[in-house]
């Protein structure tokens, strides 16, 4: 499973020209399931981004979380995080889990990131087209990866 996470002071997303999804100061999140992801992969990048301590304290120092700043989240699907482009210059999406098994653990991510405190989560509509808008603060922007703790034995984050 795959995040890429960019710190935000807003950002919405649109379906049809219809705004579905919004978030105030917080994370914008891109969320990709590779196959072979399971619920405990959704459970570590949770607890991982729900601690991820990117938000400046007085100091101006990366140091605060989502919880400790009242932030919000806007989580949008995007299998073509899980693109292989090894070979050539086509990307294959294969790597991607299933589009019924990745929506299903994608709605269980949101669900594990509000049991981890998060007051505000909103989505996208998983499989539409969507139109992403956001004012990227900093610019800070943080990739996680959840094979990174399956090669080094980390269990949880």
């Amino acid at each position: 499973m795959r995040a890429v996470i960019q710190r935000v002071t807003q950002a919405s997303v649109a379906v049809d020209g219809k705004t579905v999804g919004r978030c105030g100061r917080g994370f914008m999140l891109l969320l990709g399931v590779a196959d072979g992801d399971t619920e405990h992969e959704a459970e570590v990048l949770a607890a991982k981004t729900a601690r991820l301590r990117i938000f400046e304290d007085e100091n101006q120092k990366m140091n605060l979380s989502l919880s400790q700043v009242d932030g919000e989240v806007l989580c949008i699907s995007q299998f073509t995080l899980c693109a292989d482009v090894k070979k050539g210059n086509r990307p294959s999406f294969t790597p991607a889990a299933a589009p019924r098994e990745a929506e299903r653990l994608y709605l269980y991510f949101v669900q594990r990131l509000r049991a981890e405190g998060v007051s505000h989560v909103d989505t996208g509509v998983f499989g539409a087209d969507m139109q992403v808008s956001l004012i990227n603060d900093g610019p800070v922007t943080i990739i996680l990866d959840t094979d990174t703790w399956k090669n080094s034995g980390f269990a949880s984050a």
